[in-house]
């Protein structure tokens, strides 16, 4: 089957690898020195799901058509990337594969005529090195569609991705989405002060941040109206009452992720973008937040905090010390 990755970045990369493994015929798209990389020696994967070398047609747009599109650049770009292949997106499936809240309706935008699936990796994967992409943690695939809309797309899409990795349909998608953004509080610490995930968990000041703005995070989404939907473990009764739980007690979530993500060092997505001297998708993660709190007319003061400080590591380049951030960010 034709299958087109457009952003065959960490994400991107690796489903697309994997599906060339299976057999699949794979388009991707990409820029500068990685696009160079994948045409001359394909995507290199190495890592939890194997070490494999996927030949890929890689261009800076699609070329040709497919009978499924996945989406998997950072939120922020996706809408532009979507305008820039609408021409060979019209009527086929498209799988939305995003952190944030607003990837499917940002795309349905884009592109009016596909059927819009949204997808969430729970698997961990970073792109270090140009046509390189190692996957360090294992983890399925969570796909869904918006509320109302037949779940015929998503059902196809789960099918065939299926074949090459762990994928299941969620009836629930925006309540996964929220969920999802409580595991991606993990992302912003990483980049703030260059830091890994887990030596970010590891330290018990940050840890305690990280807790606080994952509360806030439960806390605004329960005010919406959010039912979160179970995810990585994480589930809607065990959400509400870490929720209320003290900062103390509710550091165990951060810590049991940590024990998730085993030995391998994960730098988070956000903290790759800012060592790539990229912008980051923060406004898309703690930013978002922020956002459904001030549309209830609320303040998100940690995760506020948290998005200011890794716009000025985009900045300036230069990372915090673990007692800097601790002196900006309250523990509340």
């Amino acid at each position: 089957m034709r299958i087109a990755v457009i952003g065959a970045g960490a994400v991107g990369g690796a489903i697309a690898a994997l599906l060339v493994r299976a057999d699949h015929e794979v388009e991707v798209t990409a820029r500068g020195a990685h696009l160079t990389a994948m045409r001359e020696n394909g995507i290199h994967l190495t890592g939890a799901w194997g070490e494999y070398t996927a030949a890929v047609l890689a261009s800076e747009q699609l070329t040709r058509g497919a009978e499924l599109v996945i989406v998997a650049t950072k939120a922020r770009d996706a809408p532009a990337a979507v305008v820039e292949n609408a021409s060979m997106m019209r009527g086929i499936p498209v799988v939305v594969i995003q952190n944030g809240l607003e990837g499917m309706s940002a795309a349905a935008v884009a592109s009016p005529r596909s059927d819009i699936v949204g997808g969430l990796a729970i698997f961990a994967a970073s792109f270090l090195s140009p046509g390189e992409v190692t996957v360090t943690t294992a983890g399925p695939l969570y796909v869904g569609v918006a509320s109302g809309d037949s779940d015929v797309p998503a059902r196809y899409a789960a099918q065939l991705l299926a074949s090459v990795m762990p994928t299941v349909v969620v009836a629930n998608f925006v309540g996964a989405q929220w969920t999802k953004l409580v595991i991606n509080q993990v992302n912003a610490l990483p980049a703030i002060t260059g830091l890994s995930v887990q030596e970010v968990i590891a330290h018990r000041r940050l840890r305690l941040i990280m807790t606080a703005s994952m509360r806030e995070n439960v806390r605004i989404g329960l005010a919406s109206g959010i039912r979160f939907e179970k995810v990585q473990g994480l589930s809607r009764r065990g959400l509400r009452l870490f929720s209320a739980l003290p900062l103390w007690i509710g550091q165990l979530l951060p810590l049991l992720m940590s024990a998730r993500i085993g030995a391998t060092p994960n730098p988070g997505s956000t903290l790759q973008s800012v060592r790539r001297g990229q912008l980051t998708e923060i406004v898309h993660l703690n930013g978002a937040v922020v956002d459904a709190a001030t549309a209830l007319g609320r303040i998100a003061a940690v995760n506020a905090a948290l998005v200011a400080l890794v716009h000025e590591v985009e900045a300036s380049g230069e990372f915090y010390t673990p007692a800097q951030v601790t002196a900006r960010v309250s523990q509340r």
